[in-house]
């Protein structure tokens, strides 16, 4: 804003002009605001390409998403997709899975975008996962050191990741621009090449609002970012078998085979006085797993070889993954879930399991 004008000490003589009409006065005053205007020119470009006929008015820009040199582009997730519930799951996931390999360290994350840009939590993360030290500085308030370890960081995730075929959909200058697309991307990367004990919610896409400078006009343009796709694809399994088909193509059909897997179990549960209703939550413990195989095999399985009231996650996945090997151990092939799917309550992977107990068993008695 301008400073006031110097004021003489002996008042002027009042004088009627033409510029004292409504519109002098007007004209007056956008004059003495034209340098006000001209410092907050490029927020409201931005403001206008946002709220352009491309863009939703909705959209919630910043003063540093639209202060751009000439050609450079910014990214931002439009607000309807922050509020997508799926989108919120995913965030949380993260930054619950991040606090969870990082609880010794005492970090605690809370917000993505601004804890991690700096690099200092994703080497930390990096190397709790990896097994191994990060040559960089521990600590860098400088923007240079910082890039510096991101690029460290980065090019070890890199290294990691390359052989596998991902294609790299984050760089030094998106993290460290705390751009939360990027951020995420990597996050969720590096979950599924360390098969975190995280179960990431499956379809999750947002639309980007990318804003463009270009001859000193902001452009701005939509795009649908995907974020996750299919735990099987995620994790590599590329396979699809008939339970992709019933739950993509015939949902009216999967209460008619649930039903048929829960009189299956229940045929030999109720043995031991055991009932089963749900399958995605009973089984998520791997302890009706475990005493089903037994059931199945005509064995007693010793208590001390799985938690018969598990009360943390690894338990239960140490309860799954048992009883995957007494399923081995029976002649049957190994099972296309992992143990973490299953305690994480996907239904797709559970039916997956009882499913290779029943085409074995449905003739025993």
């Amino acid at each position: 804003m301008s400073s006031a004008p110097l004021r003489s000490p002996t008042p002027r003589p009042h004088r009627m002009k033409k510029d004292e009409s409504f519109l002098g006065k007007l004209g007056g005053t956008l004059a003495r605001k034209k340098k006000a205007k001209e410092v907050s020119d490029l927020q409201e470009e931005g403001r206008h390409a946002i709220n352009s006929p491309m863009s939703p008015a909705s959209a919630d820009v910043h003063p540093e998403d639209t202060l751009l040199e000439e050609n450079e582009e910014r990214m931002m997730i439009d607000p309807t997709s922050k509020d997508d519930p799926k989108f919120k799951e995913l965030v949380k996931v993260l930054i619950d899975w991040i606090n969870d390999v990082l609880v010794e360290e005492r970090i605690i994350v809370k917000q993505l975008e601004e804890d991690l840009y700096d690099g200092q939590v994703l080497q930390k993360l990096l190397e709790k996962l990896a097994g191994y030290k990060l040559n960089v500085a521990e600590v860098t308030q400088s923007e240079i050191g910082q890039k510096q370890k991101l690029q460290t960081v980065l090019e070890a995730v890199h290294g990691l990741l390359r052989p596998h075929g991902r294609a790299l959909q984050w760089t030094v200058d998106s993290i460290h621009g705390k751009n939360l697309v990027a951020i995420l991307h990597l996050l969720v990367a590096l979950a599924m090449h360390f098969r975190a004990p995280i179960r990431l919610p499956e379809h999750v896409s947002v639309q980007v609002v990318v804003v463009r400078k270009r001859e000193g006009l902001l452009h701005s343009s939509h795009v649908m970012e995907e974020l996750t796709t299919t735990t099987e694809m995620m994790m590599g399994r590329f396979e699809r078998d008939a339970f992709d088909t019933l739950f993509d193509h015939a949902p009216d059909k999967l209460s008619v085979v649930k039903k048929s897997l829960i009189t299956f179990v229940n045929k030999h549960l109720n043995k031991l006085n055991l009932e089963v209703t749900e399958l995605e939550t009973q089984f998520a413990d791997g302890v009706y797993l475990v005493l089903l195989m037994g059931l199945l095999e005509d064995y007693f399985v010793p208590l001390h070889n799985f938690y018969l009231t598990p009360d943390s996650f690894d338990q239960k996945v140490h309860n799954v993954a048992f009883a995957f090997e007494l399923m081995l151990d029976g002649g049957l092939k190994t099972p296309k879930a992992r143990p973490e799917d299953v305690v994480n309550l996907d239904l797709k992977s559970t039916l997956r399991v009882l499913y290779n107990l029943f085409t074995k068993y449905k003739d025993l008695e």
